[in-house]
């Protein structure tokens, strides 16, 4: 079976690590709970013929005292970018983080997430912003709290990492 490290990157309470429990067990739940270090979890999914393990590495977010520690995404096959579209100041600093995971990972496929889709009323990412990271590789708009979006972007990372040439 093929195994996949993909790595989850962003600032602290985008909801990364329910954007992973919502793929993992279809659930959400409304407790936050900081990431401390990393959280590692696995899915089996099935992808053109293919049974792909994702080993998903949910990293502690970025904050004002803490910086993701780029060690934890060295040997990852793919990066999932998390903003919050109901704060753009954690859309704006993923220019950085993604300089950061291409100096820890290569050039690896990535999508970028804006998270908290379900909160449209309270949404500050501009549509010029959301086309500027779309510019940058696969874009979704989603909601670890409906499910919107969240099966299709892992989908669409898993492709890209098993296609030849690994493009998104």
């Amino acid at each position: 079976m093929i195994s996949k490290k993909v790595c989850m990157v962003g600032v602290f309470g985008t909801g990364k690590t329910s954007l992973v429990q919502r793929f993992v067990q279809t659930k959400f739940s409304d407790r936050y709970l900081s990431t401390v270090g990393v959280k590692i979890d696995r899915k089996v999914v099935a992808v053109d013929g293919a049974d792909i393990t994702l080993v998903l590495w949910d990293l502690a977010g970025r904050d004002g005292h803490q910086e993701v520690n780029g060690s934890y995404l060295r040997g990852a096959h793919g990066v999932i970018y998390v903003g919050d579209g109901t704060r753009a100041t954690t859309v704006d600093q993923l220019g950085e983080l993604r300089r950061l995971g291409t100096e820890s990972a290569g050039d690896v496929p990535s999508v970028t997430a804006l998270n908290k889709i379900d909160l449209v009323d309270a949404w500050t990412v501009s549509r010029a912003e959301e086309a500027a990271l779309a510019a940058q590789g696969g874009l979704f708009r989603t909601s670890a709290k409906s499910g919107v979006g969240v099966e299709e972007m892992f989908l669409h990372l898993t492709r890209a990492l098993i296609a030849p040439g690994g493009s998104v």
